[in-house]
Parts: structure tokens; C-alpha cells; sequence
């Protein structure tokens, strides 16, 4: 390459004597740092996707040279353009891989302020236009660059909850594909537009809208904020675990989804996240940080984000989180999958006798129920079951699972005595509710969101912010109740307080339980199947029953004036 880009120079610049040696020095250097940060980003497919100290030393050395390369033809643009023929696209090459590689940065760390550093990068070549000149050439190849880009592009600006942005990317979006599959006549068109639709689809998946006074959708924030969990007070006794990571896996038939992330996935991992924070002071022009400049440690727990794994994927993510947690540290694996039942009668009733969650086959599923129907004596194989995760019971284990088969996992068996605890979602929704589905689940939804799902089982779909900001207070203040509630219970298992001195999962113990409160106090939740339940059970009287808790309900609902759909006789104390 360098060759040849010395050859355009005599072309251009005549013979090769005329060309000054050091601009065509500056031409080779900028060739060997291209070359060279090619050869890096491309080594990043190869390195292991698990375990958290193998890649690093290999970012560190990418990030150096694209820092290099950034800065480099920053400083020699006027050489480059006369002499290599630098061309505006390429710059954007440069800022799309520099805004990919913040973004790779962010998944393996969890560490949501690189989001804003990858959306700074990808912002500047949208405002300063690098791709607009690649629909006048002749390439295919060369627009596709651009539409990875938007495609990228949104998806930072969902994770960074920019909605708006993310309504106008998708217009260009939109624009670019007409022109493109009009130009070219490609194959590809289908696939660009179903890229349309899954976006489309993400951004309406909320069922309730917040507004200000002008009609204007306000954006809603759900991850961990400084006032966000309910504080540990005087007199409540926790352990001091901490959570140190987590897998979110995602394996629903048909539920919205964008890239390799369902809906359920994005509201699970901004649950088991803090608000991010700008790592550069200065956002209006791309410029690296060094690779040693670190942000203060603000502990996220690690995350690893699996769409539809196989179950030798799963286990294995899962046995390099396990070796790799640290000491007085949990795990956390959350599982919304579409639900696996045993295929035929047991006599036992040991932890692989009740199905558990499906898991992908790289088969035909028809293939898998075929061999299933012949001799129903052998458990389902693309399943994870309960007993599959015993062995990571030797370290602290919290588990979610959200699907029609969640009570599979309320027969575990605590084998080690370590802290152990499962949270798991209703097995079935009421009627009304069931056509929701695709756009997430419910349970998980409260979780995420709690206020939004109250709203939603209330019949409400949307709400001004000033009513939205009272109930917000009110909420808080039904968390801090709730927590009261738990650490004062003479009965409940310990497993939960041992797990109650972590902020992530105290709000996720006190979000469960005022799903669970709120589930058993609506009308239309009548069956058992209808509300969540726990491994170990919580004391009913104590938490998800208790009269306290149900006046503050009524009283949320009161102010929200959706008191009609809630039952009031379960306050006779009152």
C-alpha cells in the first residue's frame, strides 16, 4: 500500500524528484500508521469474547495507534490532500473505528461513560458531513460503510437513551437505503429495511409515554442514580457483597429487538448500571484520550450480553465469569428465554425433571421435537436447567429468570450454603395483557422501571411530568419502606440480606417486591400463576403481603386515580 500511495504521488505531483522529501515521508508514515491500525482492529475479532484480562493489553496498543492516526492527519491534512489524495470518507473510516472501538471498550467493561466517547466520535462525522460525498462514487461497498455506520450509530444513541437523535438517524437512515437499493439494485435491500423496522419497533416498545406541557416526549433515565436505591439506615444489619458481574441473556421467540439486543436485555443491563459520566471535558471535537487516562472508578459490574447462546456458549461465559469473580463478590445471571417443559413423566423430581429455559440449537427445533416425541425418557437438551447450575453455586449466585417456565427454578437445593437467592417471574399474564408481550416483558419491565409498569397494568398509557415527577417521590418513598421491611423480618432467609448491602441488588429486592405487591393487589391477577415468586420465599406477611406496603400502593394508585382497579379488602386492618 505504501508503495502504490508513493506512485499516486508522482502522478500527482509529477516526477517523483519534484516531491519534497518529507511530504513524502509524512505519506509513508500515514500509510504504515493506516495499515497498521487496520491490521489491529481486524486482530479484535480474534480475541477470546470472555474473561476480562486477556484483550486489554491488545485495546491499549489499538487505541494508541488510532490515537496516532487521528492526530496524524489532523496535523498533515493539507500534505495528505495533495499528495495521498486523502479523501473525506477515509477520515470518516478513521472516526467510525475509533467510535467502534469506545463502544467495544464499553461492552467489555461496563463502563458507560466510553458510550459518550463513542458518541462523540460518531457525532463529528455527522455534523462535519465525512460521508456525503460517498454516494457520488460508484461503490456499493462504500455506501454500506455508511449505513454500518447509522446502524452503529443508533445504537449507541439508544444505549444512551438519545431518543431523539435516534428519530432523526433513522430518517437519514431511511433516505440512504431508498437511494441505495434505487442506485444499485442490490440483494441486500431486505435485510436494510428489516433493519428499519427493528429500530422502529425498539423505540415504540415503551407503553407509556411521559410528557411535558407541550406535548413532548420527555426521555426517561433508568439507570442507577445517586438517589436511586433507598440508603441503608442505622440498625439494618446487610452483609458486604458486592455485585461483580453479570449475564444477561436473551433468548425470546418474537420479542423486539435491535442488533443483538431484545428489549428485555436493554432494560436488564441499564438496571445493573449507573448513570455515565463524560470522560473528556471538552465534546465538541474528537479527540482521543490517552489510553492511560483512566476516569475515577465508578463500579459497574461487569456484564456480558448474550443473544440466543447455545448452551455450550452459555456455560462457558458462565464458567469464566465464575473463575474470575472476585472474593465476598456475586454473580448475577438473568435469563429471559421462552420457557422449556419436561417432554414426559418423571417419577423424581430431582432439578432436571421440570424443564427450565430454552437455549439455541444450531438444528432445526422441528428436528429436536421429533427426537423428543421418540423416546420421551431423556431430558430437553437446548435447555438450561435448574441443576445446570449447581456447580456456581459454590460461589454467591443471584438469579432472574423471566419466562413462561421460571417456576422450574423455585426447586433448587442451596448444596454449599452460599448465599443463594431467585427471583422469578409470573408464568402467565392475565388476558388483557398477554398481546404485550413482543414489546417485553412485564416483570422485567418493573424491574427496570417500576413506575412505568404500575402505570401500564393501570390502564395508562401516558402522563404529564409533573404527576410522573410526584409519583417518582412517592415511589422512593415506598423503596425506603420496603427495605425497612426486609432487613426488620425475623423470618425471612438470610441469603437476601447477605445479598441487601449492594446497591444494584437492594433495588432489584425492593423493585420485586412491589411487583409482587402490586401484581397481588390488581383485580385481574386472580391466578397463582399470576404473580412472581422467590427462591427461598420471602415471609408474605412480612414483604409482599404486608398491610403497610398495601396502603402505600393504594395510596400511589389514589394519586394516579386508578384506585378502581386495585382490591381494597385486603386492607382490613385499616
Amino acid at each position: 500500500r505504501t508503495e502504490f500511495a508513493l506512485k499516486e504521488i508522482m502522478s500527482s505531483g509529477g516526477a517523483e524528484d519534484d516531491v519534497p522529501q518529507a511530504e513524502r515521508k509524512t505519506v509513508t508514515d500515514f500509510c504504515y500508521l493506516l495499515d497498521k491500525s487496520k491490521q489491529l482492529f481486524n486482530g479484535l475479532r480474534d480475541l477470546p469474547q470472555y474473561g476480562q484480562k486477556q484483550w486489554q493489553s491488545y485495546f491499549g496498543r489499538t487505541f494508541d495507534v488510532y490515537t496516532k492516526l487521528w492526530k496524524f492527519q489532523q496535523q498533515h491534512r493539507q500534505i495528505l490532500d495533495n499528495r495521498y489524495g486523502l479523501k473525506r470518507w477515509q477520515i470518516g473510516e478513521i472516526a467510525s473505528k475509533i467510535g467502534q472501538l469506545y463502544y467495544h471498550y464499553y461492552l467489555r467493561t461496563s463502563e458507560t461513560s466510553y458510550l459518550n466517547e463513542a458518541f462523540s466520535f460518531y457525532s463529528a462525522i455527522r455534523q462535519r458531513s465525512y460521508y456525503s460525498q460517498v454516494n457520488k462514487e460508484d461503490r456499493p461497498e462504500l455506501v454500506v460503510k455508511k449505513l454500518r455506520y447509522y446502524a452503529r450509530f443508533i445504537v449507541v444513541c439508544l444505549l444512551l437513551n438519545k431518543m431523539d437523535v435516534v428519530k432523526d438517524l433513522v430518517k437519514e437512515l431511511s433516505d440512504e437505503i431508498e437511494d441505495y437499493t434505487h442506485r444499485f439494485n442490490t440483494e441486500d435491500q431486505v435485510e436494510w429495511n428489516l433493519v428499519l423496522q427493528e429500530v422502529a419497533a425498539f423505540i415504540e416498545a415503551d407503553p407509556v409515554m411521559v410528557l411535558n406541557d407541550d406535548n413532548t416526549i420527555v426521555i426517561t433515565s433508568n439507570r442507577l442514580s445517586e438517589t436511586g436505591a433507598p440508603l441503608l439506615e442505622q440498625g439494618m444489619i446487610v452483609g458486604q457483597l458486592a455485585l461483580a458481574d453479570a449475564l444477561i441473556i436473551g433468548n425470546c421467540n418474537n420479542q423486539v429487538k435491535f442488533s443483538e439486543l431484545t428489549i428485555d436485555m436493554f432494560r436488564m443491563l441499564q438496571a445493573l448500571e449507573r448513570e455515565p459520566m463524560n470522560l473528556a471535558s471538552q465534546m465538541n471535537k474528537p479527540g482521543m484520550q490517552e489510553s492511560t487516562e483512566k476516569p475515577a472508578r465508578r463500579e459497574n459490574p461487569h456484564k456480558y450480553l448474550l443473544y440466543k447462546p447455545t448452551f455450550s456458549q452459555l456455560y462457558t461465559f458462565l464458567a469464566a465469569s465464575f473463575k474470575e469473580l472476585p472474593a465476598n463478590s456475586v454473580l448475577l445471571i438473568y435469563l429471559s428465554a421462552t420457557g422449556v417443559f419436561p417432554s414426559g413423566r418423571s417419577d423424581s423430581e430431582g432439578p432436571y425433571d421440570f424443564g427450565g429455559v430454552l437455549t439455541n440449537s444450531n438444528r432445526d427445533i422441528i428436528n429436536g421435537d421429533a427426537i423428543h416425541k421418540r423416546n420421551q425418557s431423556y431430558k430437553e437438551m437446548h435447555c438450561l436447567h435448574p441443576g445446570d447450575l449447581y456447580p456456581f453455586t459454590r460461589k454467591p449466585l443471584f438469579i432472574i429468570v423471566d419466562s413462561s417456565n421460571s417456576v422450574a427454578y423455585k426447586n433448587f437445593t442451596n448444596l454449599f450454603g452460599q448465599p443463594l437467592v431467585c427471583l422469578l417471574s409470573p408464568t402467565a399474564y392475565p388476558k388483557a395483557l398477554q398481546d404485550q408481550s413482543q414489546r417485553g416483558s412485564l416483570f422485567t419491565l418493573f424491574l427496570n422501571n417500576p413506575l412505568m409498569a404500575f402505570l401500564f397494568v393501570s390502564g395508562l398509557s401516558s402522563m404529564r411530568r409533573g404527576l410522573w415527577e410526584k409519583c417518582q417521590d412517592y415511589l422512593r418513598k415506598i423503596n425506603r419502606d420496603i427495605a425497612q421491611l426486609l432487613t426488620h423480618s425475623r423470618s425471612i432467609d438470610q441469603s437476601f440480606l447477605q445479598f441487601f448491602g449492594d446497591e444494584f441488588l437492594r433495588l432489584l429486592l425492593t423493585r420485586f417486591i412491589f411487583c409482587s405487591a402490586t401484581m397481588r393487589m390488581h383485580k385481574i391477577f386472580r391466578e397463582t400463576r399470576n404473580y412472581p415468586e422467590s427462591y427461598p420465599q420471602l415471609p408474605r406477611d412480612e414483604t409482599v403481603e404486608n398491610p403497610h406496603l398495601q396502603k402505600h400502593i393504594l395510596e400511589l394508585a389514589s394519586i394516579l386515580d386508578v384506585r378502581n382497579v386495585f382490591l381494597e379488602n385486603t386492607l382490613d386492618d385499616y
